[in-house]
């Protein structure tokens, strides 16, 4: 899928070296939720790991920006007979936050979603202390659904999560004003 300078494609066996190279930076290791005062190095194995993971799931793409490996956008949690499913995406590198691509790889994702895969309803979980990202989905037209107290331990406590959704409707409302 592309959208603009931005692609989202299938992984590559040289994504493994970007996700190495990437390694586990403290601002991006704590907005997925992970312990800061334990950080682990990440291995090749653990590169490798990731990239199986990736080319096993059908709904998971990479994030390339200027023909670059910066990141992965996926659905899951998919349930058919409902038309719904369930969002998450990671850029690997605080260099590359701030610039709008989670916007955009969103917004292309979500074209998939709506357009191709007729879903009805996209939601996610979000860390309520990562306004970045909570500002990121406002702007793809999630909604605020409601918060899940203290349901994540994150670096030595209690975090929330914050449950946002977008509609077929609301997507459609939206979708023609939407440059990527």
């Amino acid at each position: 899928m592309v959208c603009g300078t931005l692609v989202l494609r299938a992984p590559r066996a040289t994504d493994v070296a970007a996700r190495l190279a990437a390694g586990g930076h403290p601002e991006i290791v704590r907005m997925y939720g992970g312990d800061l005062q334990a950080p682990t190095p990440i291995s090749h194995a653990d590169a490798e790991r990731w990239y199986a993971r990736l080319c096993a799931d059908p709904l998971a793409w990479v994030i390339e920006v200027d023909g670059r490996c910066s990141g992965v956008v996926r659905l899951h949690s998919l349930v058919e007979r409902d038309r719904r499913a369930r969002l998450a995406i990671g850029l690997l590198e605080p260099e590359l936050l701030g610039r709008g691509i989670g916007t955009r790889a969103i917004r292309c994702l979500l074209r998939h979603a709506f357009e191709t895969m007729r879903l009805h309803r996209v939601d996610l979980r979000v860390l309520a202390f990562n306004a970045r990202a909570i500002r990121c989905y406002e702007r793809c037209g999630f909604v605020r659904e409601g918060r899940e107290r203290e349901s994540a331990w994150v670096n030595g406590g209690w975090a929330d999560d914050v449950l946002m959704s977008i509609l077929e409707h609301e997507y459609r409302a939206l979708a023609p004003g939407w440059t990527c």
